[in-house]
């Protein structure tokens, strides 16, 4: 398995994710001092045949904890950061954040920014128990959720429904919320542990997973939410995040505190395919590349962000994209 690497010396990585406009461009939410203290850098990153390179960067006076690509301008992305604010960054911009928003009164540790056609819309998840609507200007949220009693760890858009988000929660549930009438339409009782991340399968609607500190992944279908259709156990700390394949319906990739990545087919028997460990500290960070099928990308507290395919890709079924 090839693997390129960044090294961030002293910014220990929280969230990557690929750009949905350019193949080889990565963005890096990093802290200082594991995020317990110091200041945040967000790196953009781009993928060269033989590396990884520094696009630009920029400092924060806090921790970056969740990073998300506009989906509308391929030079623009939003943080999250340990002061309770939201950034507007754009690469073309080296100077400061175009806006900023500061109504979280907590960490926001997740940040997603809506796929569907038809809207352009930030959502924000904090640990002061509510997610938060916007639009990109980030004058004033455009809505305020409330119902969870814990902190929110994952917040990420409906690839499929309009309007449509799930939060996964230090109160271990996993919730759907509908944004026009700003209410919750399911909640499910995930995990007897908190659950610190959650996504939407990219061809399937109904089917979203959530990763729990109680060290398993499951995945979930709406309709019936009585059992998971899958419970995923391999990992021996908490899973930290976990992404759908954008190539395989029953594809997924899990990032743990037990320095390994792990992919998984939960249509299958055995569903542990393959366990990389190449970090040496909590793996935060994970995504697939959209426009490179099987393409990887983590971060880590080593300080490191690595790009590869892994071995179970690289071949047979999955490999094709089927």
């Amino acid at each position: 398995m090839m693997t390129k690497v960044f090294r961030s010396p002293a910014r220990h990585g929280y969230a990557v994710e690929v750009s949905p406009f350019v193949p080889s461009r990565v963005a890096c939410a990093a802290a200082q001092y594991y995020g317990i203290a110091g200041c945040g850098t967000l790196l953009v990153l781009d993928q060269t045949e033989t590396g990884i390179c520094l696009v630009t960067s920029w400092q924060w006076g806090d921790g970056l904890f969740d990073v998300a690509w506009s989906e509308a301008n391929e030079h623009v992305l939003v943080a999250g950061g340990g002061d309770g604010s939201l950034q507007l960054w754009d690469t073309a911009n080296h100077s400061a954040p175009l806006r900023e928003a500061r109504e979280h009164r907590q960490e926001v540790y997740s940040v997603d920014w809506s796929q569907t056609r038809g809207e352009n819309l930030i959502v924000s998840g904090s640990w002061d128990h509510t997610a938060k609507v916007w639009d990109p200007s980030l004058s004033s949220s455009l809505t305020t959720l409330r119902g969870h009693e814990g902190v929110i760890y994952s917040t990420v858009w409906s690839p499929h429904i309009p309007g449509c988000f799930a939060s996964a929660s230090g109160d271990g549930t996993l919730r759907v919320w509908d944004v026009k009438s700003a209410a919750c339409r399911l909640a499910v009782p995930a995990h007897r542990a908190e659950v610190l991340s959650c996504d939407w399968c990219k061809y399937d609607q109904n089917l979203l997973a959530t990763g729990s500190v109680d060290c398993s992944a499951c995945v979930w279908d709406l309709r019936n939410v009585r059992q998971p259709v899958n419970q995923l156990l391999g990992h021996t700390y908490a899973i930290r995040r976990l992404k759908f394949s954008p190539f395989s319906k029953t594809l997924l990739a899990s990032c743990s505190y037990d320095f390994s990545v792990r992919f998984w087919d939960f249509s299958r028997n055995q569903p542990l395919l393959d366990t990389v460990e190449h970090h040496s500290e909590f793996v935060c960070g994970l995504d697939f590349n959209l426009h490179i099928p099987n393409q990887v990308v983590d971060c880590s507290w080593d300080e490191t962000v690595k790009i590869y395919t892994p071995g179970c890709l690289s071949a047979g079924p999955h490999g094709t994209g089927l």
